[in-house]
């Protein structure tokens, strides 16, 4: 998360001119900023955000579609996403093709990174008696999140590691 958001900063702080929003999602999504120039206030919230904000699991669908409300209406000549996922679709109601279909259908381009790297890592989780580690088993659906920037006219994007993620964010 530390890597992502600090990619996702540096993005911001270069864009200029640009209306940002920023969507959160895990189990559910809901909207962290809704689209602003004022980038300040979006780094704030950026740094706002926290493992465990939302029910755990990954609605991908459920993400691109909050997204894609957000834009749908706005009257930008460009309007684009930039899905960040480290997992594979396992929660909402709303599955990943079907929300980007109805991504392109209005106009809205989705550009997928899959963020870090397979196989298992040591995460932190909070028990009884303080931190602690567990493994925890690391699986990215590349072909969908590939299938969600084709459909939409997007592009797809593996970052490994931190390094690769300024990569992207700089493309």
């Amino acid at each position: 998360l530390d890597v992502c958001r600090e990619a996702v900063a540096q993005f911001i702080k270069g864009r200029e001119n640009d209306r940002i929003g920023m969507v959160i999602f895990a189990g559910e999504g809901f909207t962290q900023c809704p689209l602003t120039l004022d980038y300040g206030v979006l780094l704030t919230l950026l740094d706002d955000v926290k493992t465990g904000m939302v029910e755990d699991g990954t609605a991908i669908g459920l993400g691109i579609a909050t997204a894609v409300n957000r834009l749908r209406t706005t009257p930008a000549k460009s309007k684009i996403v930039v899905l960040l996922t480290d997992g594979v679709n396992n929660k909402g109601e709303i599955d990943p093709i079907t929300a980007a279909k109805a991504a392109a259908a209005v106009g809205v381009k989705v550009y997928t990174i899959g963020a870090g790297s397979e196989g298992t890592i040591m995460q932190k989780v909070d028990g009884l008696f303080g931190p602690r580690y567990v493994p925890v088993q690391v699986e990215i659906d590349e072909k969908v999140l590939q299938e969600i920037a084709r459909i939409t006219g997007g592009r797809y994007y593996r970052a490994t590691d931190h390094k690769k993620m300024e990569d992207i964010y700089n493309e």
